[in-house]
């Protein structure tokens, strides 16, 4: 039974795999190998960005821009010494200015200021301030007495334009409209085309000397 267990491992220990240790071919002694990543090529964009601003000009004679730019339709105080005027340039100046001071001020039947006006009012108190001087009156009584104007002069600033049967005054600016006290917005611009256009009864100059007339009820 011995000699069994002996022979059983010697069977053993002939199976068992040898170990045989590696020697690596590299000297110890040097440092360790450093493994770089490959360099990547930074991706360009397939076109430059632009830096400039961008103007596009469109050459069709027949385009137009949805949205034009549009300016007061009221005259500037600027633009009064290019047209012309009823009155010499001190008068005239005087009277825009007069006109410009009083516009927004609200509208009231048979006021002359300085906080509210009527047409007649209104008309009154810019010509005294401008320098004109007549008595207060209605716009009826100022057609009377004041002078007919024809052709391009009814557009001269200054000139007077009477509307609605001879109960509705203003001051003309030029060919496009004129000021008056509306009972609606007060002292204000009105062109002459459409509303106004149709209720214009003539165009009158004041004269220099005028009569005492009626005042205005």
């Amino acid at each position: 039974m011995f000699s069994a267990v002996c022979f059983t491992g010697t069977a053993l220990s002939q199976s068992r795999d040898r170990v045989i240790k590696t020697v690596s071919s590299q000297p110890t002694n040097l440092p360790p190998t450093v493994v770089q990543a490959p360099k990547v090529k930074p991706i360009q964009a397939s076109r430059p960005a632009l830096t400039n601003e961008i103007n596009v000009v469109n050459t069709d004679p027949a385009y137009e821009p949805l949205v034009k730019k549009t300016g007061s339709s009221a005259p500037t105080a600027a633009a009064v010494t290019l047209v012309r005027s009823a009155y010499g340039a001190s008068t005239t100046t005087r009277l825009d200015k007069a006109i410009k001071s009083r516009y927004g001020i609200r509208y009231r039947y048979g006021s002359s200021g300085p906080n509210t006006y009527d047409c007649s009012g209104f008309v009154w108190s810019a010509f005294q301030e401008a320098g004109i001087n007549f008595t207060r009156s209605s716009a009826r009584t100022l057609w009377a007495n004041s002078d007919t104007v024809e052709g391009a002069d009814r557009f001269k600033f200054g000139t007077l334009v009477f509307l609605n049967g001879l109960g509705h005054i203003g001051i003309v600016a030029d060919d496009k409209g004129f000021y008056h006290a509306s009972s609606s917005k007060g002292i204000t611009y009105s062109t002459f085309e459409g509303y106004w256009g149709n209720r214009i009864v003539g165009f009158r100059k004041l004269r220099t000397e005028t009569p005492p007339v009626e005042a205005a009820k």
